[in-house]
């Protein structure tokens, strides 16, 4: 049932601009899916499904991409679609996305594992990376540009 109810999941996100956890509840539901939003929530985790920016620059989820080689992870499509700019000042890097974006941007940063970098805090539009030191700082920078111009130019 899990299995099934997932599949659901990534079929309709890949069908249809679906933008909150509700939406997917409801087509659940309809769907004779007896779940919750937690269960919703679980599922959407364990798939990876992260929010993006459409072509017409609405926020949608969309499902993870296989990564390409000499890429350090299957989320470089969604820096190169939600994030405006990316600075440092010392040992912190900043990275400003499109509205409610920087969760998901903060989520694909974390799951890059980047040894340099300690921590990062998410709001709504930008994103806190702690890094081990100023140097630290300017790789990372480098780093997430270089991903993006890259994701940006294969389009």
């Amino acid at each position: 049932m899990k299995k099934q109810r997932q599949s659901r999941i990534l079929e309709w996100i890949g069908q249809r601009p679906i933008d909150t956890q509700e939406e997917l509840l409801a087509l659940l539901r309809q769907d004779g899916y007896k779940v919750t939003q937690a269960t919703v929530s679980r599922d959407m985790k364990e798939l990876r499904i992260t929010k993006t920016v459409d072509e017409a620059g609405r926020s949608r989820y969309a499902p993870p991409q296989p990564s390409r080689p000499g890429e350090t992870a299957p989320y470089a499509d969604i820096f190169a679609r939600s994030v405006i700019r990316i600075d440092c000042a010392m040992n912190d890097v900043v990275i400003h996305c499109y509205s409610g974006m920087a969760p998901g941007v903060g989520a694909a940063l974390d799951s890059m594992k980047w040894e340099m970098v300690l921590g990062t805090l998410a709001g709504d539009d930008t994103i806190l990376a702690i890094t081990r030191d100023e140097t630290a700082a300017l790789e990372l920078v480098k780093s997430l540009n270089a991903i993006i111009a890259g994701r940006a130019s294969n389009r």
